[in-house]
């Protein structure tokens, strides 16, 4: 069931896996990408592991607040937040679910997140895991197919926007496992019913712009870390997972040959396995 919560200044959506008293495990998602893609099957696996896992939707995406105000981006203009924004949108919800504390886990914009929250609330993070992620957008930039990928401006009308999902993680997917393109479909079908808003993603893609690298201020960073990387990734390539890796004093790096840009479903037992041995110290 989706919950709200009101946490720094605006409105966020989440829901929870797992018992109250366990671990608490907070992942946060992407660029334009919604509470539920955490896969729900991902998230039982991670409450099985003693964890009580909250997933939730970024400042304008799904059903948390939405900046429509503000508009789209305009080259050269300021962006409407950064990537520290949204880090304290974290600790906001951290706030409402009365968690002091808890392990942190982010994907792509969300292993952003991720470090800034670990940077700008040490105390509120209890373990850091960076997947896919980078402490800085000019680390490693993506490939141009990814690029092109990551640009196109969805169409308005929701087949074509389904169609759209499945070309664009041809190229962002794992090469090393099959594409269920049924799967896809599906997840993009329930992200345009709970929300479509491209203006929204794109404020989040100048936050990203917008923000500082993180590589000096993750050399601060003092709490249990684990960076896990797809070897074929294209959009955030994996050198950008050996940097951040690097600039964590004591990180773990886990590669896996044949990941891309998502999370394959194959691979899931070993994800949970590495967070649930870094969250267990």
């Amino acid at each position: 069931m989706t919950t709200r919560a009101a946490a720094n200044g605006i409105d966020i959506a989440y829901e929870s896996f797992g018992p109250p008293e366990g671990r608490p495990l907070l992942l946060i998602m992407g660029l334009g990408a919604q509470l539920i893609h955490w896969d729900e099957g991902l998230c039982a696996l991670l409450a099985e592991q003693g964890h009580h896992v909250v997933r939730f939707d970024n400042r304008d995406a799904g059903l948390s607040t939405h900046f429509h105000d503000q508009g789209a981006p305009v080259l050269g203009a300021p962006s409407s937040y950064l990537l520290d924004d949204l880090a304290d949108d974290a600790a906001g919800l951290m706030d409402a679910l009365g968690w002091p504390a808890a392990h942190v886990v982010g994907a792509s914009m969300g292993g952003m997140i991720a470090q800034a929250l670990a940077i700008r609330h040490p105390e509120r993070v209890l373990t850091l895991t960076s997947i896919m992620s980078t402490p800085g957008p000019s680390v490693a930039p993506p490939t141009e197919a990814a690029l092109a990928a990551l640009m196109a401006r969805p169409p308005a009308d929701r087949e074509a926007v389904l169609a759209q999902a499945v070309r664009t993680w041809s190229v962002l997917g794992s090469p090393g496992f099959e594409l269920d393109h049924e799967r896809i479909r599906e997840l993009a079908g329930l992200a345009y019913d709970r929300c479509f808003d491209p203006d929204g993603t794109a404020r989040q893609l100048a936050a990203i712009m917008a923000s500082p690298d993180r590589t000096e201020l993750l050399a601060g960073v003092r709490v249990p870390t684990l960076v896990l990387h797809g070897e074929a990734d294209q959009l955030i390539p994996v050198a950008a997972g050996h940097a951040t890796a690097a600039a964590v004093p004591g990180a773990r790096l886990v590669t896996y040959p044949g990941m891309g840009h998502d999370l394959p479903r194959p691979l899931w037992p070993s994800i949970v396995a590495e967070i649930t041995k870094l969250t267990a110290t």
